[in-house]
């Protein structure tokens, strides 16, 4: 579990989360992963984790897939059990909660909503990393916008892993994986 925490608290830590939310978050999140890791799935599958937030709404989006069949339910365990109180708290935490069952095959995705008001809409522009960038970001290059259509990565002689950013006008741009760039989403036609 430490590693969905420290996703969710890296994440939220950026949405600008009140620590209050931030903390329930965790909580649910792992709950969440521990339901999926503790499901009976075909070895050699693994854990989805998806965080999502809804500034409109004011909501925080968790979602947690696995390969396991069957649907989790909420139990009511017995004073001395030592378990299975896991969706009891998820529950009594979240906003909203569900399961919806994967279209192709088995297994599942358990969704969980938590109120937070005070989400930050994500900016219009970002720096990132080259390594982070992705086809269908609009990149700003030779003081332009440009589109990225394709991305690969060489390496030579040891040398630090280069980034090849193919544009839709222009030749391609060859920058260091670690090179801050920045960036933002196209928007959507109306």
């Amino acid at each position: 579990m430490p590693r969905a925490r420290a996703l969710a608290h890296a994440v939220l830590g950026e949405w600008g989360i009140d620590q209050d939310v931030l903390d329930t978050a965790e909580l649910l999140l792992s709950e969440l992963v521990t339901n999926a890791l503790r499901a009976h799935a075909p070895s050699g599958r693994q854990v989805g984790v998806r965080i999502a937030r809804s500034t409109e709404e004011g909501l925080l989006m968790m979602e947690v897939s696995d390969e396991a069949p069957g649907r989790p339910e909420v139990r009511t365990p017995g004073d001395d059990e030592t378990g299975g109180r896991g969706l009891l708290l998820v529950e009594a935490l979240a906003h909203r909660w569900g399961v919806e069952e994967h279209e192709a095959g088995t297994g599942k995705t358990v969704w969980a909503e938590l109120k937070a008001p005070d989400l930050v809409a994500e900016p219009v522009e970002r720096e990132i990393a080259a390594a982070m960038v992705r086809p269908d970001h609009l990149l700003r290059v030779w003081g332009e916008w440009r589109t990225v259509v394709g991305t690969c990565s060489e390496q030579r002689n040891g040398d630090d892993p280069t980034l090849v950013l193919s544009l839709d006008e222009g030749p391609p741009l060859r920058v260091r994986a670690t090179e801050p760039l920045t960036v933002r989403h196209h928007e959507k036609d109306s």
